[in-house]
């Protein structure tokens, strides 16, 4: 999959572009939160812009629905309706205003197992050309793919058209397999993708598993990418949070294995040295973290940015970290929520400056609790 590039070839400029970013980075497995600029030679995404204010957690969180079946994804789109991935029925549910769900497809061929089933949605609208479309990262018997779907329809009644498929063979495993999908601010679609359980195959270039990629709305590799492949980004293990802030400086959640879950700053053709290392090594050869946790804490999925504050669920840790600031790199990192909700799998921004987290107790992983799982408002506050 080198399209036309040898493999040596492959290797060279991506470490070549690692070590360009890493000049401009704090390293050190001691050295506290490492602040990663973002490289003069990464595309621009967002015109220079004041930055927003770093918020907080205030008050309760808030029920918006429940009785989801191991939810994945949460998508709010921008006429203010709300769909959610459920796993491993492969189905996407739409979210009524009276907190009711709504079943608006079941995704054909989704094959669900381990870790595998119906993961990431993104939204593209629709232009003078194309409609309105939904983007779905999915597990088959033996692959991930991710397809578009034509959304129509208004909030409590969208519906959505036949999916075709824009890549397949993402490596599928009972683990690591990545699934988050995002649309960046340069309008180009981004996906994570796990090592699906063959560490090596992060390191490997010829490889997509270990990767974050950016590709058009077709599936082809985006103008601009490092070597002209899909690869974005390399090393790592199984990236499931992906979100970017004012400044335009990419984010994304990493699992780790046994000693550190990671929170990345993302640059392009970035190495970020899994399974080489875990964590914070130091290692010039390798982008460290701006912020690890131990696994127990974290295990970290969905992120969104809520003003100047990346907002993590946490599965493992039963809690939503607040990182901030991101607009350079987060130097106060606290938790809320700990054991209250049980297991976090997503959070996205939420109207008003809020944030909307959904629980993944049901996935056969967690502890059911009534009601479970819930779509949950969390109100946010200005940090004094």
């Amino acid at each position: 999959m080198a399209h036309g590039i040898g493999r040596v070839a492959v290797r060279a400029a991506l470490l070549a572009s690692a070590a360009l970013v890493l000049a401009a980075c704090t390293t050190g497995p001691d050295s506290g939160p490492v602040v990663v600029t973002p490289s003069e030679t990464a595309e621009s995404t967002t015109p220079a812009a004041s930055i927003p204010p770093v918020l907080a957690p205030v008050g309760d969180a808030e029920t918006i629905a429940e009785g989801l079946a191991a939810p994945w994804s949460i998508l709010r789109l921008p006429d203010g309706g709300v769909l959610i991935s459920e796993r491993d029925a492969g189905r996407i549910v739409e979210v009524l205003d009276d907190g009711s769900l709504r079943e608006v497809a079941v995704v054909p061929g989704v094959v669900s197992g381990g870790e595998g089933g119906l993961m990431g949605l993104a939204h593209l609208p629709g232009d003078d050309e194309q409609p309105s479309r939904v983007f779905a990262a999915y597990s088959t018997e033996s692959d991930n793919r991710i397809v578009r779907m034509p959304l129509s329809g208004e909030p409590g009644a969208l519906e959505l058209g036949e999916p075709e498929v824009i890549l397949d063979g993402l490596p599928r495993g009972g683990r690591h397999n990545g699934g988050r999908l995002a649309f960046g601010p340069d309008g180009y679609l981004y996906a994570g993708a796990g090592d699906a359980g063959a560490q090596d195959s992060a390191q490997d270039p010829d490889s997509l598993g270990g990767k974050i990629l950016r590709m058009t709305p077709d599936g082809e590799p985006a103008p601009g990418n490092p070597v002209g492949t899909l690869v974005w980004s390399l090393g790592h293990r199984n990236p499931q949070g992906l979100a970017w802030d004012a400044a335009g400086g990419m984010w994304a959640s990493e699992f780790g294995q046994d000693t550190w879950d990671e929170l990345n700053r993302i640059e392009p053709g970035a190495n970020y040295g899994w399974p080489v290392v875990e964590g914070r090594a130091g290692d010039a050869r390798f982008v460290d973290p701006a912020v690890q946790w131990p696994t127990d804490e974290a295990s970290p999925s969905g992120i969104a940015i809520v003003g100047d504050t990346v907002v993590i669920a946490a599965l493992r840790g039963e809690r939503l970290w607040f990182a901030s600031p991101a607009s350079t790199s987060p130097t106060d990192v606290s938790p809320a929520f700990a054991g209250e909700f049980g297991r976090f799998r997503d959070v996205v921004p939420g109207p008003d400056g809020e944030a909307w987290a959904i629980t993944n107790n049901t996935d056969g992983r967690g502890s059911p609790r009534a009601g479970d799982d819930r779509l949950l408002r969390i109100p946010l506050e200005e940090a004094g």
